[in-house]
């Protein structure tokens, strides 16, 4: 059971993704030369007997009414330019995992290795910077990158031998500057306080240096997104601009103070806080008892109970 290819297309009428992404090029990219876009989906699929893979190609692989499949060769298009795209390694593929799951299913086997690429035919007189512009503009180097159009001699992954996690040598013992400068190369969504917060911990307490990865990684937890930055820094004074909004924006924020004055809230003013006032209020009112709770303060959700099959349950 060597590498099986298939390469699925939409009949004319159905192909509406090719349309839309040649109006999309010709629109945004400017590429008016381009004529025409033929879309495939390209399947290798490893593991899979004869019978089973020619159950699988119309029930799986493909709609008849709707696709045209073609095995191991798409047909020619003399002068196109053609390439392929796929997820890098270690990116979840939608498509290639449902494949591989229903084939188990109708073959009653175990999962083959399924791998989805796809394939762009573009028609017209396109040249080499509008080729290149296309590839840039389709392939999202964070998720995808170009795929061969040849046959692999293998689906299995090549894992590589992972090298040494990067220490961050002299980390603790950085002037500012060199602090500074390690945060600009490291494009760190970390404040400089931060940073340096960290090195007196790595220095008094772990008495090491850090690695790249703690980091990093401490970088995302601290970022704005997770550490609300933001949302949570005091407000000592607030100013308001005058425009045609300002007296409704003075008014709900005196409505804001008072709301907090009636609640009992000790803590300092911030976006936090007034974005999450009207809940603590209603609460207090006595308007939401089956909220629910928890350290996530941000959270929103509430506890009941449901009639499950004519049994409660929470």
């Amino acid at each position: 059971m060597g590498i099986k290819r298939i390469f699925v297309t939409k009949k004319a009428g159905f192909d509406v993704e090719a349309k839309m992404l040649l109006a999309d090029l010709k629109d945004n990219l400017m590429i008016k030369s381009l004529s025409d876009i033929i879309l495939y989906n390209r399947y290798d699929i490893l593991g899979l007997s004869d019978e089973d893979f020619n159950k699988a190609k119309d029930l799986v692989f493909s709609e008849p009414p709707v696709d045209i499949l073609y095995e191991d060769n798409m047909p020619e298009h003399k002068n196109a330019r053609i390439f392929a795209s796929e997820y890098l390694p270690g990116q979840f593929d939608q498509r290639a995992d449902s494949a591989a799951e229903c084939v188990a299913l109708i073959s009653a086997k175990e999962r083959p290795i399924v791998k989805v690429a796809k394939v762009y035919v573009l028609n017209g007189e396109i040249s080499d910077e509008e080729f290149s512009r296309i590839k840039n503009y389709l392939i999202n180097p964070i998720e995808s990158r170009e795929a061969k159009l040849d046959m692999p001699k293998t689906l299995e992954d090549e894992l590589k031998e992972p090298e040494d996690v990067k220490v961050i040598d002299g980390f603790i013992g950085f002037n500012k500057d060199e602090l500074s400068d390690l945060h600009k190369s490291l494009g760190l969504a970390m404040g400089m306080d931060d940073l340096e917060f960290l090195q007196g911990y790595f220095k008094d307490e772990e008495q090491r240096d850090p690695t790249i990865t703690e980091i990093k990684v401490l970088d995302t937890y601290w970022s704005d997104h997770c550490r609300h930055t933001t949302f949570l820094t005091i407000l000592d004074e607030v100013e308001f601009e005058e425009g045609y909004y300002t007296k409704k924006i003075k008014e709900v924020f005196e409505e804001y103070k008072r709301n907090k004055d009636k609640i009992s809230q000790n803590k300092p003013i911030c976006l936090m806080d007034i974005a999450t006032i009207a809940a603590k209020e209603l609460k207090k009112e006595g308007f939401i008892p089956d909220l629910d709770e928890s350290e996530e303060i941000n959270a929103c959700s509430i506890n009941i109970e449901e009639d499950i099959e004519g049994k409660k349950e929470d």
